[in-house]
């Protein structure tokens, strides 16, 4: 079974329950794409500030976001709506990579959406762990099979398709 390391930089991720929320998610996409080796995620409650100077420091992009995503390999598929490489079973390939998720940033948008914090929350949770295996959503194929995978894992968990107008 995967392990997900939470470090909670922000202590309302502790009020907010973040290490259920991971279990749920990152589990929930590791069990659709049939990952049950004991691999690793690690992942960080923060606040925006810290996200902000994440994203600026790793994307250029000085600014908040509500989930950041480093995969410990390249994983992507060669051609666009493919599924990418996924990691092995070899204990190289047991650490996926690291996750960091905003405070305000996701409550702000759950507020916005009309959706419950932890759902909005476990969504993203999914999205960024699917992106640790990866998956992506630069070009419109890619964004196609990322979406419909995000949808069938968040079903399975009782949550509504989150790309729904």
């Amino acid at each position: 079974m995967a392990q997900i390391e939470v470090l909670t930089e922000d202590s309302r991720w502790l009020d907010a329950g973040l290490p259920g929320l991971a279990e749920k998610g990152c589990l929930a996409a590791l069990a659709e794409m049939q990952l049950d080796g004991p691999y690793e995620i690690s992942l960080m409650g923060c606040d925006d500030a810290r996200v902000a100077e994440l994203n600026a420091e790793f994307r250029g992009k000085p600014t908040p976001t509500n989930v950041l995503s480093w995969p410990s390999e390249e994983r992507a598929a060669q051609v666009p709506g493919m599924i990418p490489q996924l990691p092995g079973d070899a204990p190289h390939e047991m650490e996926l990579g690291d996750i960091a998720i905003a405070f305000e940033t996701c409550a702000r948008e759950a507020e916005q959406g009309g959706i419950t914090f932890d759902d909005h929350v476990t969504h993203l949770l999914v999205h960024a762990t699917l992106h640790l295996l990866g998956f992506d959503h630069l070009n419109e194929p890619d964004a196609a099979l990322m979406e419909g995978l995000e949808t069938r894992i968040l079903a399975k968990l009782g949550i509504s398709d989150p790309y729904m107008t």
